[in-house]
This record gives C-alpha cells, structure tokens and sequence, in this order.
C-alpha cells in the first residue's frame, strides 16, 4: 500500500510539472496593429452609420445616391427599416458596440467572446441584406456594400486574433448568426408583420392609382382609426398619399393643408372633391377612386 501511495504521488508530482511547462495561451498585445487596425475599422463603420441614420431620419438622399438610382432603390426598400427603425441605426447600434468590446479587450481578454458572437452576427445580418439587395432588389448601394466590407475585416481581424480554445465561441456565434438571420427572413416574410412582408399587388397597384389620381388621406400619426387604415393596405401602406394633420401632437394647430380643407375628424379622404370620413376599405376606396377591383 506504502508503495502505490508513493507511486501516485510521484505521478501527480510530474502531472503538475508537465502542468507548469505548457506553452500558455496569451491574448494579443493591447496595442498590436491589428487590434489598432480593429478599432479604426470601428470607428469607420460608427461615422458610415452616423451619416446613414442622418440622412434616413430626415428622409434625404445620402450623397451619390440619387432619386431612382440603385443606391435609392435599396434605402428605400421594405428591408432598409426594422421596427420602424431605419436599419442604419441598427447598423450604429452594432459598431458602437463592437468599439467598446475592441477597446475592452486591449486589457480584458474576457471582451473578446462577446466581440466574437456581435462580429459574426452583424456579419450574418450584413451579408443577409446584401444577398437580398441583389437577388429580390436587383440593386446594390454602395454605402451598403462599403458597410459590408467593414463588417467582414472586423469579424476576420477578431477572429485572427482568437486564441485556440475560444473556437468554442465562434461555433456558438455563428448558431446565434443564424438564429438572427432566420429570424429577420420570417420577418420580411411577413410571417411577425404583414406591414414588413411582401406587398399585395392590388393593393399595391391601388395605393399607386390613389396617389396618381390626386386623391388625399388626411390624418394624424396618434389616431387609432388612421393606423387602421394604413394597416388595411399591409405593406403597401408607405404608397398611400397621406397627408399629416397634426405634427405637433393632440391638440396642436392643424397643418396648413389640413386647414385649407378644412379636417376635422381623422381619418379623411378626399376623392375627386368627394369627401369620406371615418376608416373606409380598400373596396370602397377603388369604387370611388374609379379602380378596378378584382375580386
């Protein structure tokens, strides 16, 4: 027994020692070029995603990205928001984020699982849309695609400075990527929301005939019966030609169009001087517009 009892002891004695000699795995250097690298590709993508949100926030045409160019027709596109926020943000949200995990990590090796699961998701989530713009749009945006390119040499810049046993990490991320991706796909599918799915063609040719014939849509953005409304036409609602009586909130003054027509309740539609208050169907609506509906 004295013997085994020395012999165990022995081995444990040479395990620890074997212990003591392995190479250990270092993070990288607080200041190594491509962390440095890392955190101007953030910055980059932080002052991209600025001017994005900017510019779709006051409904503007980035620069270079003119009315009916491929440019405009992906930022103006059904999958250019997500509830109701323009995905730019989204995209400012994921570099801002990215930038604090880079810096973080420079000291805190622990930063870097997190920056690994938030690089491979907007990664996924970029090369979605990207995919999306060019087989359903038939259009790219160069901002879009400059965005993409940032994502991807983020994500390969975090992944190259990995240490071996964080691959457990990457294998989780990309679940998660895919997860994320699918979800938006049912989203845009309008499996969650038929205002994000794909547009019915009566109602979308019927939402491009009202804007053509002059007709108006009087409304305010509080009004339950004026969201209704919208919402009867699923995702060709932003055709609509509506008109906002009350951009100041209940009870402010009524808008200069609104006054010189004289509105007083919401909803309203104007048709070839017919007036129609109160939330009407799409039918009543073509019936009175001279459209066309096919049953």
């Amino acid at each position: 027994m004295g013997k085994k009892r020395k012999e165990r002891k022995i081995a444990s004695a040479e395990s620890t020692q074997r212990l003591s000699h392995a190479p250990a795995t270092r993070a990288p250097a607080p200041n190594s070029p491509l962390t440095i690298i890392l955190l101007v590709l953030t910055f980059f993508g932080i002052g991209l995603t600025t001017y994005l949100s900017y510019t779709a926030s006051f409904e503007a045409h980035p620069a270079f990205c003119g009315e009916g160019s491929g440019c405009d027709l992906v930022q103006s596109s059904r999958w250019a928001t997500f509830l109701g926020m323009p995905m730019a943000m989204w995209g400012l949200f994921t570099y801002l984020v990215l930038a604090v995990l880079a810096w973080r990590a420079r000291t805190k090796p622990k930063s870097w699982t997190p920056l690994i699961f938030v690089a491979v998701g907007g990664f996924g989530v970029s090369a979605y849309l990207t995919a999306i713009s060019i087989v359903e749009i038939e259009a790219t945006c160069s901002y879009c695609l400059t965005s993409f390119g940032t994502i991807t040499a983020i994500m390969i810049l975090t992944l190259a400075q990995r240490p071996p046993e964080w691959s457990t990490s990457l294998k989780e991320a990309s679940v998660v990527a895919v997860i994320i991706i699918g979800g938006l796909h049912l989203h845009y599918s309008g499996v969650f929301d038929e205002a994000a799915g794909p547009e019915d063609p009566q109602l979308q040719a019927l939402a491009i005939h009202l804007t053509e014939t002059g007709v108006k849509f009087y409304g305010a953005y509080w009004c339950p019966r004026c969201q209704e409304q919208k919402a009867l036409f699923k995702a060709s609602a932003d055709r609509l030609p509506y008109v906002e009586c009350s951009s100041g909130g209940r009870g402010s003054p009524l808008t200069a169009p609104c006054t010189a027509n004289d509105i007083r309740s919401y909803p309203t539609w104007i048709i070839d001087d017919q007036r129609f208050t109160g939330l009407q169907t799409p039918r009543t609506l073509a019936g009175a517009a001279g459209f066309t509906w096919k049953e």
